[in-house]
């Protein structure tokens, strides 16, 4: 059941890729069951894979001057591989969602309540 519309946040979830995998040799949940249940619930909006890293672009301005330079911002062994937009009742309901994801064995998934400036 959906909640409703008043009580609902929305999270970004980032998947991220992890140098420490789980090392359970069960099979992985499958990517496109977690997709179709996630959006006939009502609680994934939207999501994307994103393009290797090495396609990045890091844009800065300082002192007035444009800095353009390629790949990511951070030198880390983890990365950002890809989004949802979830929309759940609370951060309860966002950890439920994000641990039937298949990166969440494999890699590691960082949930972030969308700021509300509105309030």
């Amino acid at each position: 059941m959906k909640p409703n519309e008043e009580s609902v946040m929305k999270y970004m979830m980032f998947v991220c890729t992890d140098t420490e995998p789980d090392t359970d040799t069960a099979d992985y949940p499958d990517i496109d069951v977690w997709v179709a249940e996630r959006d006939a619930a009502g609680q994934r909006l939207q999501g994307m894979a994103l393009a290797p890293e090495t396609a990045a672009t890091t844009v800065r301005v300082r002192d007035g001057e444009l800095l353009v330079s390629d790949g990511p911002f951070t030198e880390t062994k983890e990365i950002i591989v890809g989004f949802d937009l979830l929309e759940c009742a609370d951060l309860d309901e966002a950890i439920e969602v994000a641990r039937a994801h298949p990166m969440a064995r494999s890699g590691r998934l960082e949930i972030r309540p969308v700021a509300d400036f509105e309030q």
